[in-house]
């Protein structure tokens, strides 16, 4: 049995993966703005669930609902850094509220909670960080760029955190995901910015015009992507990355394609630029 403490946890992904580690025995320790859509989406989990009103733009909620895990079960074994919400919008088009409403959920809300778990994970010298990225943290598209940018920030500071906390006994795992069936592109978690320029009509006005379309008809299954995420809990060398949807992967092979090949055919520039010693000298 471990305990789980998830963010953003009373519906979508989130809720998904506080089902199946129920399921499998564990206890739960489930973040939401209000404690109340927890216990709705959840009415029979009786003590194994522990609902916990946190806001992750709050660093005090956060605190104190680590310190109630921790009066309750007495640890905290699997941190999942999964609350979030979606912009779409031409970068040109995004307002600075915008921009920074989702920084603050996806990057500063991150942050909040690690501050707020970490020392609990390093006073056990155990746990797994499991950080809900995207497909859209690796490779983007026209509408998502505001999006994205909070992703690849997130997998920036996941990557250097798994380097600091690997000697600590603490994993720290990255999650993918493509398009998975919620409600992730209800108007509830995806804020669309009101087109403004036409110049950008036939990118982002594209995308945007296509999101509807795809609303609740994702190839993605949650519960299959729960099971994944808590099977990665049990494995004794967890992955750094995990790829989850075959969209995700077809989509991160192109985008190493295309690196590689840039990289190969600017080879000999790239490598022309490094200083070179005066051998005689």
């Amino acid at each position: 049995m471990s305990i789980w403490f998830i963010t953003g946890a009373s519906r979508g992904l989130g809720a998904a993966i506080v089902r199946e580690a129920l399921a499998r025995g564990n206890r739960v320790a489930a973040t939401a703005r209000d404690a109340q859509a927890v216990l709705r989406a959840f009415p029979d989990a009786g003590e194994d669930l522990l609902a916990l009103t946190a806001d992750v733009t709050d660093e005090q909620q956060l605190r104190e609902a680590v310190d109630a895990t921790v009066e309750r079960y007495g640890r905290i074994d699997v941190l999942v850094n999964n609350a979030g919400r979606g912009l779409l919008s031409a970068v040109e088009e995004v307002s600075d509220k915008a921009a920074r409403a989702v920084f603050d959920t996806n990057v500063f809300g991150v942050l909040n909670t690690q501050r707020a778990v970490l020392p609990v994970l390093r006073a056990q010298r155990s746990g797994h960080v499991i950080n809900m990225s995207s497909v859209g943290g690796f490779t983007t598209a026209p509408g998502w760029g505001l999006y994205a940018a909070t992703k690849f920030a997130l997998e920036g500071l996941s990557e250097a955190l798994h380097a600091e906390l690997e000697p600590l006994g603490i994993s720290v795992t990255i999650v993918e995901p493509g398009g998975f069936r919620t409600d992730f592109l209800d108007g509830s978690s995806l804020h669309t910015e009101p087109a403004a320029i036409a110049d950008y009509a036939q990118s982002a006005g594209v995308t945007r015009g296509l999101v509807p379309g795809f609303n609740h008809a994702q190839a993605g299954d949650p519960a299959k992507l729960a099971a994944a995420v808590v099977d990665l809990a049990g494995q004794e060398r967890p992955p750094l990355r995990i790829q989850l949807g075959a969209d995700a992967v077809r989509r991160i092979e192109a985008k190493l394609d295309f690196v590689r090949g840039e990289l190969e055919r600017l080879r000999p520039i790239a490598l022309s630029t490094d200083l070179v010693e005066d051998a005689a000298g």
